[in-house]
């Protein structure tokens, strides 16, 4: 990852309940990149910041 992206260890949830980890924040970009790991697709995932708070839910 970019020195500009914020790293992030945290996990999310879609409307469906499929988790995604979540992996970092581009600031500069203003979207969020993420993994979709239980759905075995390997490259990097990104959505717009305000997209992606509209379709995921935090997972504790």
């Amino acid at each position: 990852m970019s020195e500009k992206i914020q790293t992030l260890d945290r996990y999310y949830k879609d409307r469906r309940g499929i988790v995604v980890h979540v992996v970092g924040y581009d600031r500069a970009g203003d979207r969020v990149i993420f993994l979709r790991e239980q759905q075995g697709y390997k490259p990097e995932c990104a959505q717009p910041t305000e997209q992606f708070q509209r379709k995921f839910t935090r997972v504790l």
